[in-house]
């Protein structure tokens, strides 16, 4: 699923100017598992340190993440997907302290953040005049997709509890369910002609609670429905795999620009 119907040659020009990647098969494969470091490291990370520590050290590295990615003067995989991660666990961190610590239920927080992203595109569209993620040009718009981003894994993860917690499906099933749901997207953007911005923020909302919930079920108790693997180790190997991931991209955006210059 892409983010606006555009030529071939002219996604490849926008392309070259963007600041995210292109939305690809292994696009949304490394965003699903980045969802599962964010909920795997933010529980354990809570659990051994704290909830207001933890969500200060992710607020410290969430900032400078942003600020290396908003330093490249384009994509480079390397710096996109450390701030992918990084916007993963402090969104998750944010959703989790406002249940654990303030005693927001989950349905609250679940209607506040979508309310909250609602305006964080009413406000992206007014000011650009498109929601598309293949003109992420200029500092602005850069902006305004980052913020877009941390309110989805926010929202995501409020979803996600909501159903596996509140309303008392589990994790697996609650995996399976949203793993239904972002078919729906796909499907009806490859046969039925669904909008394709609509579309992809469709798909991008719902892979954070799909890829959290499966890492969950990994990782929790079996007197919480999981498979009792611990939130550390399904952290790290969830991150090892996107390091290799990422480092197989960097090659090939290398590639790419070695290309460009002959």
């Amino acid at each position: 699923m892409g983010a606006s119907r555009v030529s071939v040659s002219e996604q490849q020009t926008l392309q070259g100017l963007n600041k995210v990647p292109e939305v690809t098969a292994l696009f949304w494969v490394v965003k699903i598992l980045s969802t599962g470091v964010g909920e795997t490291s933010s529980d354990y990370l809570a659990h051994t340190i704290g909830p207001v520590i933890a969500v200060l050290i992710g607020g410290v590295l969430l900032v400078a993440s942003l600020v290396w990615q908003f330093r490249s003067a384009r994509y480079q995989p390397w710096r996109y997907w450390s701030a992918v991660l990084m916007v993963s666990v402090f969104g998750t961190m944010v959703a989790d302290v406002l249940h654990v610590v303030l005693g927001i239920p989950y349905m609250i927080s679940t209607i506040a953040f979508a309310i909250m992203l609602s305006l964080v595109f009413l406000c992206w569209y007014r000011s650009e005049g498109t929601l598309s993620i293949h003109t992420i040009n200029s500092r602005r718009s850069e902006s305004f997709y980052w913020a877009t981003v941390l309110v989805t894994f926010a929202l995501g993860t409020a979803v996600g509890d909501l159903t596996a917690a509140t309303f008392g499906w589990g994790y697996f099933a609650s995996g399976m369910v949203f793993l239904a749901l972002i078919a729906i997207p796909a499907i009806g953007y490859a046969r039925f002609g669904l909008n394709e911005v609509f579309a992809f923020w469709a798909a991008y909302v719902l892979t954070r609670p799909l890829g959290a919930s499966f890492a969950d079920w990994f990782a929790v108790s079996r007197e919480r429905g999981g498979l009792d693997h611990g939130a550390g180790w399904i952290s790290l190997i969830l991150l090892a795999v996107i390091v290799f991931l990422v480092a197989y991209l960097a090659r090939v955006e290398q590639r790419k620009a070695a290309v460009k210059q002959c």
